[in-house]
């Protein structure tokens, strides 16, 4: 089992408001609906640091925070239990954003690999979820991208090896989930978060999921 070791320091949970519904065809979506798309799920005059239209808990916001010398520039570490995402950056320094993790024992602690990355991705859900879930059968052929797709607006995939797990770090239309076990296995982050944190990922990045059980919450 993964544990967490006491990596990084510092303090801040975020959660939104439903979407409007997207009008969008079954097909890959355009530049410029992205655009349009990352316009909607951005706040007016937005600060990741400060802006809170959610009304999440403010230690959930993104902070820059102190990391140990160890740690390897763009890896990712996930605390189950403090609920954080760190990115680790160059001088020792990591973006810290908050998160939801899975249900249960539906999280999955362990070393993955990013292999795939999505602006605005399609979300199809797995037999388990479906079973789990059946009134996600509507969407057994996919979910058309948008502001309410459960993947959000990025999604980071993670794989062990050459394996897809089916597990994602990926945005949320449920913001106020955040901080909480929601999901059916991925890691869910403010739309807004995801898509400050995206575009600083690397393909072959390694990200760690630390046991929900055996993390230990940062005391600064």
């Amino acid at each position: 089992m993964l544990t967490r070791r006491h990596f990084i320091s510092t303090t801040a949970v975020l959660f939104s408001a439903p979407l409007a519904i997207p009008t969008f065809a079954n097909a890959a979506p355009s530049a410029s609906q992205k655009a349009a798309w990352d316009a909607q799920v951005t706040p007016a005059n937005y600060v990741p640091e400060t802006s809170n239209p959610w009304g999440i808990q403010p230690r959930f916001l993104p902070r820059r925070v102190e990391a140990r010398d160890n740690l390897t520039p763009g890896d990712i570490h996930v605390d189950a239990v403090a609920r954080y995402l760190y990115h680790i950056e160059e001088g020792g320094t990591a973006m810290r954003y908050g998160v939801a993790i899975a249900r249960g024992n539906l999280y999955e602690p362990g070393v993955y690999t990013i292999r795939r990355k999505v602006e605005w991705p399609t979300w199809t859900p797995t037999a388990s979820m479906i079973e789990r879930n059946p009134e996600y059968a509507q969407w057994e052929d996919g979910m058309d991208p948008g502001p309410n797709n459960a993947l959000g607006s990025r999604a980071l995939y993670l794989y062990t090896g050459n394996r897809d797990t089916l597990l994602r770090i990926h945005g949320s239309p449920h913001p106020r989930s955040i901080g909480g076990r929601a999901s059916s296995g991925c890691v869910r982050m403010v739309m807004a978060h995801i898509n400050d944190l995206y575009p600083n990922v690397a393909m072959g990045s390694t990200t760690y999921l630390y046991s929900a059980e055996d993390s230990v919450v940062s005391s600064s």
